[in-house]
């Protein structure tokens, strides 16, 4: 294998995406790049007060009791594990990051949104946590998605195409070497 050069998760490849799209501003990427500390927005914290009380049964009552039934409903049975490490090595970058919920051949991530579009996830870097977990015996990994009125699910298979989202970490680590005089945290250079 490659040696590694870079350290890379998912919610940063997928800010990426949002950067090359013009949703967000250089001087804010890199600022998520070096983790500089940003207030969570309300609905980040609505989005993982509602994952505890899925998983956990944490403040079930702040939320719809049918929302919560079915998105349990498309969790693997019986739960293996929460909050999964996984990584996987593409070349010379290091792909890591945690999923939400494992069983003996589905892991599920759970996300919550104001305006649910089918097909959403299919290129999400996220989707890389199917190689990272094929040697324990994961086999599909499924998002649970809620907008809070309905809940729907993508499924993805280890024949998921990677395609695009190998070329946005290629076009990330070219960003990455072009702006590194202003990238202060090393972890992402692999140090």
């Amino acid at each position: 294998m490659a040696a590694i050069q870079y350290k890379l998760y998912p919610t940063l490849l997928n800010l990426f995406d949002r950067y090359q799209k013009g949703y967000i501003e250089k001087t804010d990427f890199l600022n998520r790049i070096n983790r500089v500390p940003i207030p969570q927005t309300e609905s980040q914290a609505k989005g993982s007060s509602f994952e505890e009380a899925v998983i956990r049964g944490v403040n079930e009552d702040s939320f719809d009791a049918e929302i919560l039934d079915k998105v349990r409903a498309l969790l693997p049975r019986p739960m293996m594990k929460t909050q999964v490490y996984c990584e996987h090595q593409l070349d010379h970058v290091l792909l890591y990051g945690y999923v939400d919920v494992i069983g003996k051949t589905l892991a599920v991530d759970i996300k919550t949104t104001n305006s649910y579009q089918p097909g959403r996830f299919e290129h999400s870097h996220q989707n890389f946590y199917l190689p990272a977990l094929r040697s324990k015996g994961i086999r599909t990994l499924r998002y649970v998605i809620t907008d809070f009125q309905d809940v729907y699910q993508e499924n993805y298979d280890q024949t998921v195409d990677f395609s695009v989202q190998e070329i946005q970490i290629k076009l990330f680590c070219e960003f990455l070497e072009e702006h590194r005089g202003e990238i202060t945290d090393g972890r992402i250079f692999g140090k």
